[in-house]
């Protein structure tokens, strides 16, 4: 327990000031400088999820630190989003690190129990745009959501999607992702009653330009209630799923 924890509990204990009050401050308390980072210690108490490291650009030396900060501060479930394998590797070495290659992803810590309003789905247009789904459905579990999968289901066989409508109507966001032209999304939106979220994916020939072409038509799609995150942003989407998921029960 860090000085400014044990100092706001000595002065609630005191009736130096309110509960309320030592939450506020904690909230709004600054971070632990380590130099190369500044690890936010309070967000979850601000957001109802706390801080994802970033792995891509960092070292492994960094990430570790970044680690030892969080666990030394009470976070013993850190997800780390686009780590490399030889980072993983290097991580490992001296965390409990789960490593899902696919996605990039590293976890530390078992996710919650889900406890979310309803289920996310996760539906991909086909098997390549499997690592940027996974990121938003290792990302939605690890922060509470029950996650389904769908996968494979793009428009080029529609009969795969419309055979799964129990699980797609019963929703309470779906995670739509797809490279080429992305009408997944806009099919999925006409079906379902609850938010979709667009993932563009820079699976494509060449005048996908690397997602773009799946990101304008996804943006300029005509069915109701499509939002769009950014080309391949897995993680973005996962996080906001599982926001929308947890709306009225407390958050996370």
């Amino acid at each position: 327990m860090n000085t400014e924890i044990r100092q706001l509990l000595e002065g609630v204990r005191s009736g130096d000031i309110s509960v309320d009050e030592a939450l506020l401050a904690l909230k709004k308390a600054p971070y632990a400088d380590i130099g190369y980072a500044k690890v936010d210690l309070h967000r979850r108490l601000r957001q109802g999820a706390a801080e994802v490291v970033y792995g891509a650009g960092k070292t492994a030396e960094q990430i570790a630190g970044i680690l030892r900060t969080m666990g030394d501060n009470g976070q013993e479930r850190v997800l780390i989003t686009r780590l490399d394998p030889e980072k993983a590797e290097a991580l490992g070495r001296d965390f409990p690190l789960r490593y899902e290659a696919g996605p990039r992803i590293g976890i530390l810590g078992q996710p919650p129990a889900p406890d979310g309003l309803g289920t996310v789905v996760v539906a991909t247009g086909g098997t390549s745009d499997l690592p940027v789904a996974e990121e938003a459905a290792l990302t939605a579990e690890f922060l509470g959501s029950r996650v389904i999968r769908l996968y494979d289901v793009g428009v080029a066989g529609l009969h795969r999607m419309l055979s799964h409508l129990d699980e797609l109507m019963s929703a309470s966001v779906v995670i739509a992702i797809a490279g080429m032209e992305g009408a997944l999304a806009s099919v999925l939106g006409g079906l379902v009653d609850c938010p979709v979220i667009a993932v563009p994916t820079s699976v494509g020939y060449g005048a996908s330009f690397g997602g773009l072409s799946a990101l304008l038509s996804m943006l300029n799609s005509c069915a109701s209630g499509v939002g769009v995150v950014n080309i391949d942003n897995g993680f973005g989407a996962g996080f906001l799923a599982n926001r929308i998921n947890h709306m009225g029960t407390g958050g996370r």
